[in-house]
């Protein structure tokens, strides 16, 4: 099945923004499943509310990179307010477009980026779930059969 992703997917596919991990990071969120191969990893550094750097790690699709690569770029150098607020909507507008059975991959950037932010308040001593919300521990799309496409 040939998808057609457009060329702002294919350019943070190909160079993708962001790659590799900060050995520091103030917070690492890793979320996915092995089952449908997609799995994320998020590193962030925090200074005074802001982040100031996120790096990430995928392993996946070529959907699964460029959403990653994009959703790094959307929240890095804003404070820590914005990024709580990013949307796999917004990851998606930012793209341009995904062919829906890759959306679930936007997902997982979002939720990575969360589980990022969950981890660097643990380690602050604050519960995040009040800030951050409660996390999906899996892939509703890999449930679902979606990943397999």
């Amino acid at each position: 099945m040939h998808m057609m992703y457009t060329e702002k997917v294919m350019d943070h596919f190909t160079h993708p923004r962001n790659l590799g991990e900060i050995p520091d990071a103030d917070g690492v969120g890793e979320v996915g499943n092995a089952k449908c191969g997609d799995v994320m990893k998020i590193f962030l550094k925090i200074e005074d509310g802001t982040i100031r750097d996120a790096k990430f790690k995928t392993f996946g699709c070529g959907a699964a990179v460029a959403t990653s690569s994009m959703a790094t770029e959307l929240i890095k150098g804003r404070p820590i307010e914005d990024a709580l607020k990013l949307t796999n909507k917004a990851v998606i507008e930012a793209l341009g477009e995904l062919p829906p059975v890759k959306v679930h991959c936007s997902v997982l950037a979002e939720q990575a980026v969360k589980a990022a932010l969950a981890d660097y308040y643990r380690r602050q001593g604050v519960d995040p779930e009040p800030i951050v919300g409660k996390l999906e521990e899996d892939c509703h799309a890999c449930s679902a059969g979606a990943c397999e496409a």
